[in-house]
């Protein structure tokens, strides 16, 4: 698809909520905040990463995977009509069966005439205590991408991705005026007093140097709340939800110890400013960007 936009502004929410291992409560929590944002105005909805679960990735458990869904399913029709309902575009991130023994963490990109336009199939997979995501998911193999949706045109990418300047790029040079980024990112207890300021520091830094270098608009939907599936310490999700300008000015960000449905305005014409001031797009040396595609030096 050709990388067009709209000129026309939109408005975004972003959903921030505790899960529980009720898969059903949390379901219906979170279609009550999707309805909360759309009263509010959000045209374009974005949920958190694997959103109607427990972080399932806190150890190995072939269990787990009895939490994958079928694309399209039962649960991304049932957004398909929530969306057309509303009127809404929904970012629904899942745990994805794709055949058997074959899952993706994946995101469905749902108009919002409820047709389902496309998936995003997280490509970078992390593989850190207690979060064994290698041991889950495949990684992705649709590439980076944009939609065109009613409201606006609109990149995803999931988590770990955010942390990729090239996974950045690449959807940004897809045309999208929002980098959506639902996320699960949060600390280790025992370690939260140490590292804690400083991880998340880094987290926001780099996604708004994302928003920078690429003259567009950031968004990300975290977790929030303390999840132990597989007991221990777990993790303590730190929230903090946010939406940063296409100057990487944060305009909107949530809570670190509550739920929270975000809302911003993206204009389209502030890209346009952006991209005229700080011409990064124009100034880069395609010519010599081939050493890229190597792992490490020239090797």
């Amino acid at each position: 698809m050709a990388a067009t936009s709209s000129n026309v502004p939109f408005r975004i929410g972003l959903i921030q909520i505790t899960c529980s291992s009720d898969v059903a409560d949390n379901t219906t929590r979170t279609i009550d905040r999707i309805r909360q944002a759309a009263a509010q105005g959000a045209q374009v909805i974005c949920l958190q990463e694997l959103f109607y679960s427990l972080y399932l990735c806190q150890d190995e458990n072939p269990d787990m995977f009895d939490l994958a869904i079928e694309i399209p399913g039962p649960l991304t029709d049932q957004f398909c009509t929530l969306a057309a309902e509303l009127g809404v575009v929904i970012v629904l991130p899942v745990f994805e069966k794709r055949a058997r023994g074959l899952y993706h963490n994946s995101a469905a990109i749902i108009d919002a005439d409820g047709t389902l336009l496309g998936i995003y199939r997280k490509m970078h997979i992390p593989d850190d205590p207690q979060f064994y995501e290698k041991f889950y998911f495949t990684p992705g193999d649709l590439g980076f991408r944009a939609w065109d949706t009613r409201f606006g045109r609109i990149g995803v990418c999931i988590c770990w991705d955010q942390w990729f300047p090239e996974a950045a790029r690449l959807t940004a040079l897809q045309g999208a005026d929002v980098l959506f980024y639902p996320t699960a990112i949060g600390w280790l207890p025992s370690e939260k007093a140490e590292f804690g300021d400083r991880q998340h520091s880094s987290w926001e830094t780099i996604q708004r140097g994302h928003a920078i270098a690429n003259g567009c608009y950031v968004a990300a939907a975290n977790r929030v709340g303390h999840e132990a599936p597989a007991g221990g310490e777990g993790i303590e999700f730190w929230g903090r939800s946010f939406i940063a300008d296409p100057s990487g000015h944060i305009i909107e960000t949530a809570p670190s110890n509550a739920e929270a449905v975000l809302i911003a305005d993206i204009d389209p014409a502030k890209i346009e400013a952006q991209r005229r001031i700080w011409p990064f797009l124009r100034d880069r040396r395609i010519d010599a960007y081939s050493e890229i595609v190597k792992r490490h030096g020239n090797s």
